[in-house]
């Protein structure tokens, strides 16, 4: 693979903002819907890493790509593009493939929804600095409701002790190179999340309590959050 010769990763940290979803559930391309902000969800979530990464790898779509373009012409310089694969673990391996092929490959890199726009700063700096001490930081919530395991008919089975239920959320960090390892070895698997990477491998994941705020859009009425 060719090395990319820039100075894009010279923080140490990089994000993959994941953006090639196809918003079926939402009903059209949630990522170009307007926030209250007046600006687009993807635009509003890049914005959260821009500051303390020095790459932000985007796999996406032709037509994200173009609106990105036209939301950062002044951190064009930071934003990588890559192709999306059609599931989510492929366009995490694209993404940090292409962190690969940099010059100065990061030390730790954040895996990010772009359709999780209101997480906040203090959260992306609370995993940085996790990052010092641990491979791996899954971000999330623990759950408040009482869960209960139910069959395919609907029928209760049993209801579980919900303090140990922790409610994932993103960003995910890692040290780069365990989670590109990681990827290389189960990259025939199917995983909704980078964690369970880590977790099949045997490799510790730190659980870093985040905010009920940062929810992912998933259907319209999401975006008024």
């Amino acid at each position: 693979m060719n090395i990319l010769k820039n100075n894009r990763s010279k923080t140490g940290v990089a994000a993959v903002i994941t953006a090639g979803g196809t918003s079926n559930r939402f009903g059209s391309n949630k990522l170009l819907e307007n926030l209250a902000n007046g600006e687009s969800v993807i635009c509003t979530t890049i914005k959260k890493f821009i500051p303390l990464c020095g790459t932000v790898v985007i796999p996406c779509r032709a037509d994200v790509q173009e609106h990105i373009k036209s939301c950062f012409k002044n951190d064009l310089e930071k934003i990588i593009f890559a192709p999306f694969g059609d599931t989510r673990q492929k366009s995490v391996f694209s993404g940090l493939s292409t962190l690969a092929a940099i010059e100065n490959r990061p030390k730790t890199v954040l895996i990010h929804d772009g359709a999780r726009p209101f997480v906040e700063a203090d959260t992306i700096k609370e995993t940085v600095e996790k990052l010092k001490i641990y491979k791996g930081v899954c971000v999330g919530i623990y759950a408040t409701d009482t869960i209960k395991i139910a069959d395919k008919d609907g029928n209760i089975l049993k209801t579980i002790d919900r303090t140990s239920v922790f409610q994932a959320q993103t960003p995910q960090g890692f040290d780069f190179n365990t989670i590109f390892e990681a990827h290389k070895k189960l990259k025939d698997e199917n995983f909704t999340d980078d964690c369970c990477l880590l977790e099949t491998l045997n490799i510790p994941v730190y659980a870093l309590t985040g905010t009920l705020s940062n929810k992912k859009i998933t259907f319209r009425e999401d975006i008024n959050f």
